[in-house]
């Protein structure tokens, strides 16, 4: 699996979203991902949306992955340069 593919899995299943992903090894992969989807969810269920997007891949072609799961105003805070 790229990069690339797992993006465009979880952009197709998760409209709207922002997503970044990387991996040294194309196993083990980084998420980043911002979509307006999250509001209201717990991380668990965060999550599972983003598990559910990936299907089987999961455990299998993507062996591990760590995923950040924010929306749009946790990511704005996080990001901004004026956070105190």
């Amino acid at each position: 699996m790229s990069p690339e593919e797992i993006t465009r899995l979880i952009e197709t299943g998760l409209p709207d979203s922002e997503v970044r992903i990387m991996s040294n090894d194309n196993t083990h992969f980084e998420a980043i991902i911002v979509s307006a989807a999250f509001a209201g969810q717990r991380p668990i269920a965060r999550h599972q949306m983003v598990y559910q997007c990936l299907g089987s891949l999961m455990g299998n072609e993507i062996h591990a992955m760590s995923i950040r799961a924010h929306t749009p105003d946790e990511w704005q805070k996080l990001t901004s340069p004026d956070r105190s």
